[in-house]
């Protein structure tokens, strides 16, 4: 299975790629490429890792993932029905140096800056989603046209970023391998209790050089890192079994007192786990 780095499959003079992804667990390895990517999730849900930060996504999301930004898309364990999503991958150059250069497409500038961090797009989703839908039956000039439609409608949305900080040198092989192991290992045992012994052997390396080389690649430690995962599950579950009371979930989630979630739960969410509920 493939690794970072990771590129995009396209032919030579491919300024831009249309991409539907159908899949039971879409591509769940940690990845970069040099692209920008705009995504529609059709179908699915899951957890998605961008750079320093771990989100989720659903059906109807739309997401920017910059270029050479490391992220990782996990679809749910329990899902029984085939993951969809529609994806746009160019660069900044794709069309020409100097394209996105000239003054009448000077709006595009804040697209591609925020992209940077990658973000979410919190309104006018259905016009950008209307768009999304007639790629499939436009050809390669309808495309680029379209695609600049999508820009134009993102930069009058309102959007979140997906992430607080992106290492911004490439990573090889190696790394690429020690980080995705990292993760995955991360995102399957959450809900267990992984001492710092258990982590640095799974990346084949000392305690101390791993807690090193996990913060420079993260800005946070393994176990904030970790925190994080068990909180966003623990969202999933409050809002999906609302009939499992909150003590039940924290111990689900990996957490070995009530306290302790409710304290963590309230520094991420800024609310109660309680809270949480009520609100949806």
């Amino acid at each position: 299975m493939k690794v970072l780095p990771f590129k995009i499959p396209k032919p030579k003079d491919e300024a831009l790629v249309y991409q539907v992804d159908r899949e039971k667990v879409l591509y769940d390895q940690l990845h970069q490429h040099g692209e920008i990517q705009i995504s529609y999730v059709e179908e699915g849900s899951g957890s998605l890792i961008v750079g320093d930060t771990i989100n989720e996504y659903k059906e109807g999301d739309i997401l920017i993932i910059g270029g050479f930004i490391p992220h990782v898309f996990r679809s749910d364990i329990n899902a029984t029905e085939e993951s969809v999503m529609h994806t746009l991958f160019f660069d900044y150059n794709s069309f020409g140096k100097d394209f996105f250069k000239l003054s009448d497409l000077s709006l595009a500038n804040e697209f591609f800056k925020q992209s940077e961090f990658g973000m979410k797009v919190l309104s006018n989703q259905d016009e950008v989603i209307a768009l999304f839908n007639l790629l499939g039956h436009q050809n390669k000039v309808e495309q680029i046209a379209t695609l600049l439609l999508i820009i134009s409608q993102i930069t009058k949305s309102k959007t979140e970023p997906l992430s607080s900080f992106v290492y911004r040198k490439s990573y090889s092989d190696d790394e690429g391998k020690r980080m995705s192991n990292v993760y995955e290992y991360a995102m399957e045992r959450y809900h267990e209790q992984i001492s710092l012994e258990e982590i640095s052997e799974r990346a084949n390396m000392s305690k101390n050089a791993f807690c090193r080389y996990f913060k420079k690649r993260t800005n946070k430690t393994f176990f904030q890192f970790l925190i994080e995962i068990r909180i966003e599950s623990a969202c999933k579950m409050i809002i999906n079994k609302p009939e499992l009371p909150i003590s039940l979930i924290s111990e689900q989630c990996g957490f070995s007192n009530i306290a302790n979630f409710n304290r963590k739960f309230k520094e991420l969410k800024g609310c109660t786990p309680t809270q949480y509920r009520t609100q949806f």
